[in-house]
């Protein structure tokens, strides 16, 4: 004797496991929302990559229709290029100072108009925070090439602002100082261009984030006597970490980068190639010696380099606690007897 298996209604089971027909605005939304995204990211994202890869690994001169297939033959003269591994040095040099500088800035203003005010009664930002945030917010408004050439001229040895106000107070030793034309300054001269004219954003960003930190955490932190900076340290930075670690993210990928700034600054990559960069060699091998296969070559290069940089910043965040582990203690702290409606957690960070 068989028997039919039903559900607790008496339906038998494999009606309740049928699924419904689609129905047109299931299948309008399907296109919609998710082919035709989809289509757009394969076709302008992922097949500009694969023929980029493809380019590559041929002769192509950029001006021709022939180009004939040489393989890794690209790769394997990039890496006994000396010219482009000093440019891959100073990109990683950049990339490992440029972001750490700009966060450390960004994150000292952002929490010094944000909590250091007052030590006695609510916590609050220094007076006149608002103007502080506009005026730092400034520089991020003008043009990378503007700000570049603007600091081109205040580097000028002879007629520059710098070496003008630096001999005015004494320093005769600066007198036609070239800060753009020596080995020892050119990089570092360079590099504070670049944060100089993301400090802004940055600091916005990071106020936006310290904000949305639970004021009860901070009253909390004052309660057991902990000063400004051991709230900073042990609450308001762990507190946005995420923030920080999308604007670490973002920060290198502009600092691997950084044609504009180091072409407006030095368009030949400085004495003795000091602050060449990946890109600027890219521009010329490609654009003034006609070897498009082979700076192509460095464009997929910087592309893995980029890469990489992105997941070494989210494996260190992931080793040293980050990610889900703040979330989660955040959701474990215990609530206040009368919770704000306006506390909420860290806002998500922006992209440039």
């Amino acid at each position: 004797m068989t028997s039919t298996s039903t559900t607790s209604g008496g339906a038998p089971a494999a009606a309740r496991r049928r699924r419904p027909r689609p129905s047109w605005n299931r299948i309008s939304f399907m296109l919609v929302f998710l082919i035709l995204p989809l289509a757009i990211f394969v076709i302008f994202v992922v097949s500009p990559f694969v023929q980029a890869l493809y380019y590559s690994m041929t002769d192509w001169t950029g001006f021709s229709p022939n180009m004939n297939f040489v393989g890794f033959a690209n790769f394997v003269k990039l890496f006994q290029d000396t010219t482009f591994l000093k440019a891959l040095r100073n990109n990683a040099l950049l990339a490992l100072v440029v972001p750490f500088v700009t966060i450390v800035l960004a994150l000292a203003i952002a929490i010094v108009v944000t909590v250091g005010g007052p030590s006695r009664g609510t916590i609050r930002g220094i007076r006149g925070a608002g103007f502080y945030r506009v005026i730092s917010f400034f520089p991020y408004c003008v043009p990378a090439i503007v700000i570049g050439l603007i600091w081109a001229q205040v580097y000028d040895p002879a007629a520059g602002l710098l070496n003008g106000f630096l001999t005015g107070i004494g320093l005769s030793g600066f007198e036609n100082f070239a800060w753009l034309g020596e080995v020892a300054t050119a990089m570092p001269a360079s590099m504070w261009v670049i944060i100089w004219s993301f400090i802004g954003f940055y600091t916005v960003l990071f106020v936006a984030a310290i904000k949305g930190v639970p004021a009860e955490l901070l009253e909390a932190a004052r309660i057991d006597g902990a000063g400004r900076f051991r709230t900073a340290i042990s609450i308001t930075i762990p507190m946005i970490r995420d923030n920080v670690q999308t604007a670490y993210i973002y920060l290198g990928i502009a600092a691997l980068d950084a044609f504009v700034y180091m072409q407006a600054l030095n368009s030949g990559g400085g004495p003795n190639n000091s602050t060449l960069t990946m890109s600027q060699e890219l521009f010329t091998v490609a654009f003034r010696k006609g070897q498009f296969g082979y700076a192509t070559a460095m464009g997929v290069v910087l592309a893995a380099v980029t890469l990489l940089f992105a997941a070494l910043v989210f494996t260190v965040n992931r080793l040293t606690g980050g990610g889900d582990d703040s979330r989660r203690a955040t959701r474990t702290t215990p609530a206040p007897a009368a919770p704000s409606a306006a506390a909420g957690g860290p806002i998500p960070g922006a992209r440039v």
